[in-house]
């Protein structure tokens, strides 16, 4: 590991400790995300996994008291419209990548499985697509069934790195456990 960066991880450190928080006992110690993942048959699954890295109390002007999940390194970000009751079809996710629905509703399904997702834009609407052709032989179904269009941010990691994380249940993540 580059000594700049172990000096920068205890500068942050050093910060958090020293930094007053408002976060409270109520606020989550991780992050739960709704993934299509892919399971040892090369099958696309939807499972619950809790992320390892903690949330951790901003220092940063602004945000201060505040928490944040690292979500690790990422690639180039886009922005897209996807129009109203668009289907977009049977597909692998290209790479692995986040993405933030920011409005409008998704509806992941999969074609062997009755398992679906259903991911509303705004507070819930982040989820981790890692079912690359690599993986899962069999891919996903997304339609955006709203009158209206999503709006959603794609969000590459860096190498096509899976985050370090557990898995909770089978199935999409409840809003109890966001």
């Amino acid at each position: 590991m580059p000594l700049a960066f172990i000096l920068l991880l205890l500068n942050l450190k050093f910060l958090l400790q020293a930094t007053p928080t408002t976060a409270t006992a109520a606020d989550p110690k991780t992050l739960n995300i709704t993934t299509i993942a892919a399971n040892a048959q090369k099958e696309s699954v939807i499972e619950c996994w809790q992320l390892t890295a903690p949330f951790i109390a901003s220092a940063a002007v602004g945000t201060s008291g505040a928490i944040f999940a690292q979500l690790g390194e990422t690639g180039a970000t886009s922005y897209g419209l996807i129009p109203a009751k668009f289907d977009g079809g049977m597909h692998n996710a290209p790479v692995v990548q986040w993405v933030a629905f920011l409005a409008g509703e998704a509806v992941v399904s999969l074609p062997n499985s009755t398992q679906t997702a259903i991911i509303h834009g705004g507070r819930y609407g982040l989820i981790l697509a890692a079912d690359t052709a690599k993986a899962s032989t069999s891919g996903h179904i997304t339609k955006y069934p709203s009158k209206k269009e999503t709006v959603a941010i794609q969000i590459p990691t860096a190498n096509n790195e899976i985050p370090s994380h557990s898995v909770l249940h089978g199935g999409a993540c409840r809003q109890e456990e966001s």
